[in-house]
């Protein structure tokens, strides 16, 4: 999969079949979109292209009264996941205010069509872009009869009687039902980023931990507690306990940190960048009145982790 930053990087020598949107998550919903992309693609002998925004539109046009935007994917690792769908090539539109003010009219014509040599769209069931949205179906389909691309809108896809959406998966995040959101996404929840720093109090306790700075402020983390996570690390598989949370048995701390414990794990980890896999809720994250009370709850956390770690590696449910 090739990566632009650019609308004049993307090679005009083959006709496009496309797909934009923020896809935020990559969930399920997204997936199917991207299935259907592909298809289109190998039937027209065309590549595929999907346009995607950096910065998340959202935070550019940020309104005071808003709440903060929620990221359920830092770019990272939106083109981490990408790179593992067989898609072409994924255009990274880098949005501003200017950006934002191109009339959905203009942008086909003056880069979809023109630049990208757009001859199909494939949209999401509640797709608009452009000035004051106006791309919706009925805008592209007009525009297609005049510029000869079609437009074809992606069945609404649904789990459990609902419709899967990014908003579904950041409200079972924020509530911690990690299960929920790990089945609306298709795959664990993630959370990458660097490695840095802490105070050392895990290692003098004797339980060294990772502090994992995600890459953008705006990433959502999970509801604070303790989970079982997993990291690939040097091509393993490794498994760990995390803390989401602001520790209150030993600080005052009021923003949230992730930090994991890593099972058969001791080399540094300093300085490098690692994804965890959001696996398991095991409890709320609370104060104890001890150290002692604290650890007596680490060790039961533990066992619960290991035998979520068995049935896991037996293909049983957690």
């Amino acid at each position: 999969m090739l990566v632009y930053h650019s609308f004049d990087d993307v090679p005009q020598n083959q006709p496009t079949v496309i797909t934009i949107g923020t896809f935020d998550g990559l969930h399920k919903g997204h997936l199917s979109i991207i299935n259907l992309l592909k298809e289109r693609a190998k039937e027209r002998n065309a590549k595929t292209l999907l346009l995607t925004f950096h910065p998340h539109p959202q935070i550019v046009l940020q309104k005071p009264d808003r709440p903060p935007v929620e990221l359920l994917t830092t770019i990272k690792e939106r083109l981490e996941l990408l790179k593992q769908l067989g898609l072409d090539g994924v255009l990274v539109i880098p949005f501003n205010k200017e950006f934002s003010a191109i009339t959905a009219d203009e942008f086909v014509r003056e880069h979809l069509v023109k630049r990208l040599n757009m001859k199909h769209m494939v949209i999401g069931h509640d797709h608009a872009f452009g000035k004051n949205r106006e791309g919706t179906e009925d805008l592209l389909t007009n525009l297609g009869k005049e510029l000869d691309f079609t437009v074809e809108k992606a069945p609404v896809l649904e789990q459990d009687g609902e419709t899967i959406s990014s908003t579904k998966v950041r409200k079972a995040i924020r509530a911690g039902d990690i299960a929920k959101a790990n089945r609306l996404l298709g795959f664990p929840y993630l959370v990458g980023g660097e490695v840095i720093e802490g105070d050392g109090r895990g290692r003098k306790l004797g339980l060294p931990t990772a502090n994992i700075q995600p890459s953008e402020d705006q990433k959502l983390l999970p509801k604070n507690g303790v989970y079982l996570v997993s990291a690939y690390i040097d091509g393993k598989n490794v498994y760990g306990m995390a803390n989401v949370g602001i520790r209150p048995t030993f600080t005052d701390d009021i923003h949230p940190r992730l930090e994991v414990h890593f099972f058969d794990w001791n080399k540094m980890l300093y300085g490098r960048e690692i994804m965890v896999a959001f696996l398991k809720f095991i409890r709320d994250e609370r104060k104890f009145e001890s150290t002692g009370l604290f650890f007596e709850q680490i060790v039961s956390d533990r066992d619960e982790c290991m035998q979520a770690i068995e049935n896991i590696k037996q293909g049983k449910p957690f």
